[in-house]
């Protein structure tokens, strides 16, 4: 905040002073507006519309999060993932999506998917952490579950997730 107020004493005129005053709380409030969000609730985000998934012989039962609060709390303040359940974030576009696990209690592992569900990259997560785990390339599909699953069934880079929304796929 110090360097803030320099900042603002720095810039010349009465005027001159107050508009970037005003726009430099309003760039704070706007970068922090996410993390005050999740910080201010504390219950988990009620259960989502499923997708059922296939990898190999393996059936998970996906909440599928593609609305930005959805995407944004994710399996916050859950208590408990039971063993083929999990979450897909549905992205607007492919882009390099990271994740982190603020507010989150369950430890995860989540598996970065290009649009043919094609795994990209795997990161496992510690819970409550600010720690990012991002995808080595643009994806529009990320799917959270219990941490080592998908080591645990031998899934890695370059296998496939089956049953993905059509509607996300390129035209």
């Amino acid at each position: 905040m110090a360097r803030a107020a320099s900042l603002v004493a720095g810039v010349t005129g009465r005027w001159g002073r107050r508009r970037f005053a005003g726009l430099l709380g309003a760039m704070l409030l706007a970068s922090t507006a996410p993390f005050v969000l999740a910080q201010s609730q504390s219950q988990p985000q009620p259960p989502l519309p499923t997708l059922r998934l296939t990898a190999g012989l393996y059936v998970i039962q996906a909440e599928v999060a593609s609305t930005p609060a959805q995407l944004q709390y994710g399996l916050m303040f859950r208590q408990r993932l039971e063993p083929q359940q999990g979450m897909l974030f549905l992205f607007p576009r492919p882009t390099e999506q990271c994740m982190w696990m603020v507010n989150t209690l369950l430890p995860l592992s989540v598996a970065f998917l290009r649009d043919d569900g094609t795994i990209v990259n795997i990161e496992d997560m510690a819970p409550q952490t600010r720690t990012s785990h991002c995808a080595t390339e643009p994806v529009r599909f990320a799917l959270e579950m219990n941490r080592g699953w998908f080591a645990e069934r031998g899934l890695g880079p370059g296998d496939r997730i089956r049953g993905l929304p059509e509607s996300a796929s390129p035209r």
